[in-house]
């Protein structure tokens, strides 16, 4: 099996953390995987873990560029004849419906990974032969808005790699450099982790932080994109106008999270705007035995049981998130890694995931000149 997925860059965030991941798997069962991106970090781990980068501008929104851009990918489609395409975007949905019409059909599956906003541009993430999402919420959002079939959709939440997300297995120089480096020894340390931007409430958490006793510190792990570095900047001014200046931590862009989140004391989640789709970081965290503090709407609510493993905030205001996270910091929770790896198994995802790409070529197989777009 030959298949082909369509992301538009692969620096950093959680749908690049599952393309890496979902590599790494395809090469485990002896299948070809082609990831085509405007490039990023990610994609010499992709070689390296034995599948192919191409980098191909799949990424950019400009509509002057559309046509050659979809013509490009139409050559290398033809040049590579994979069996399958995901596309994990909009962008890259796009140049591939545009692509497709070009020539022969392709068997393609549509990865939904968020909520985004109702209209023609967003529903060409419904228009795959299947449509993956990695929450139920997720789901009923495209069968609220577009009136997908169920019978098209397959829920895959993702999933905690068991042995990279291993308390008993992690890097202990790692963990005491950054402990040194981000002074945080002896303190409870509050951690967002994700790139930043103005969804990810990172301006509400430095305010919570604000109400919360002199012991407790933030670290955020993420940094900005180029284009975006002014959300990064305001954030430090209003780090800086609270006087919080020596007890919030910007980390910046790190490769061992598993590391990073074994430092936290409790993990949050401050998007209060727009649900997560399903909230990988979150995942992970209760992984390495971490609580989760969030607000209670989208991928959140499939993942937190307040009480057990974190807490939900409401309203999602500042002194709501300092209230909870003083609650998680200080439960005690037990048990938090073991039902988590139990509910997010790599080998579950891995297997309901081979098995869409499966479904699909086989659908296409015996319906051979089926529908175009």
């Amino acid at each position: 099996m030959k298949v082909m997925q369509l992301v538009p860059a692969m620096e950093q965030g959680g749908v690049e953390r599952g393309v890496t991941e979902m590599n790494r798997a395809f090469a485990a069962h002896g299948w070809e995987n082609v990831v085509v991106s405007a490039g990023g970090r990610l994609a010499e781990t992709i070689v390296a873990d034995g599948g192919r980068h191409v980098t191909l501008d799949v990424k950019s929104k400009n509509p002057l560029t559309y046509f050659a851009r979809t013509h490009r990918l139409r050559a290398l489609l033809d040049a590579e004849r994979p069996d399958a395409v995901c596309a994990h975007s909009r962008v890259p949905a796009w140049l591939f419906a545009g692509a497709a019409r070009r020539g022969a059909r392709m068997p393609w599956i549509t990865f939904a990974h968020g909520a985004n906003s109702i209209s023609p541009y967003s529903r060409i993430m419904t228009r795959g032969d299947l449509t993956v999402t990695p929450s139920r919420y997720i789901a009923d959002y495209l069968k609220a808005a577009y009136g997908i079939a169920e019978e098209k959709l397959r829920v895959i939440p993702r999933a905690i790699e068991r042995d990279r997300f291993n308390t008993a297995a992690l890097d202990a120089d790692f963990i005491a450099a950054k402990r040194g480096e981000w002074r945080v020894n002896g303190r409870k340390v509050v951690m967002g982790v994700g790139r930043i931007t103005q969804l990810k409430g990172y301006d509400i958490l430095v305010q919570a932080l604000a109400m919360l006793p002199q012991d407790y510190m933030l670290v955020i792990v993420g940094e900005a994109e180029e284009l975006r570095r002014d959300v990064e900047d305001d954030l430090r001014r209003l780090v800086a106008e609270l006087g919080l200046g020596g007890r919030v931590v910007f980390a910046g862009h790190q490769q061992k999270v598993a590391e990073c989140l074994s430092i936290a004391s409790v993990v949050v989640s401050s998007n209060v705007k727009k649900a997560e789709a399903f909230g990988r970081s979150m995942a992970e965290a209760l992984a390495m035995d971490r609580p989760v503090v969030a607000k209670a709407f989208g991928g959140a609510l499939d993942i937190i049981e307040p009480g057990r493993n974190g807490e939900f905030v409401v309203d999602g205001t500042p002194d709501e998130f300092a209230s909870a996270i003083a609650k998680a910091a200080t439960a005690g929770y037990s048990g938090i890694r073991d039902a988590a790896l139990d509910k997010f198994s790599f080998d579950r995802m891995v297997a309901a995931s081979l098995a869409v790409y499966e479904e699909v070529v086989a659908s296409a197989s015996s319906t051979a000149g089926g529908r175009r777009l």
